[in-house]
């Protein structure tokens, strides 16, 4: 089954992603389809803003920010060196706190409940939480 269609399954909720996994995905693939989960979530929401110039100006900064964060990702898990890595993975970080002024900021023009928003607030701080555990892990904060 692909990507696409466990999304369907899911209803919403990454969390189902796991029960999906098969024993050969690693967590890095399955942090991967969260990641492009969270980016088609984000389009759903950008596709619903009005179509004035200002919702639309955000609704193309956040589909830029939010769809690089899994695009990103990919290249993380490509990367050629240390060194490599763990700037693969502050771009990532950056996209994300990208991401989470434009949701703010959608939210504070009342585009969108502050309640339709919270689970893809939330999933956002999580997703920062993890690559910024995976930078620290990876020795990248001891600037």
């Amino acid at each position: 089954m692909g990507v696409i269609a466990q999304c369907k399954l899911l209803n919403g909720d990454w969390r189902a992603l796991s029960g999906l996994m098969s024993a050969k995905e690693s967590r890095a693939e399955l942090l991967q389809k969260r990641l492009t989960w969270f980016g088609s979530r984000l389009l759903r929401v950008a596709a619903r803003l009005p179509q004035n110039y200002q919702a639309q100006h955000i609704a193309k900064q956040m589909t830029r920010s939010a769809t690089a964060v899994a695009a990103n990702y990919g290249e993380v898990r490509g990367a050629e060196s240390r060194s490599d890595f763990i700037h693969k993975l502050r771009v990532v970080l950056k996209e994300l706190n990208e991401t989470e002024v434009w949701l703010d900021l959608i939210v504070q023009n009342s585009w969108f409940s502050p309640e339709k928003l919270s689970a893809l607030v939330a999933e956002n701080q999580e997703l920062c939480r993890i690559i910024a555990a995976s930078i620290k892990t990876a020795g990248g904060f001891h600037r």
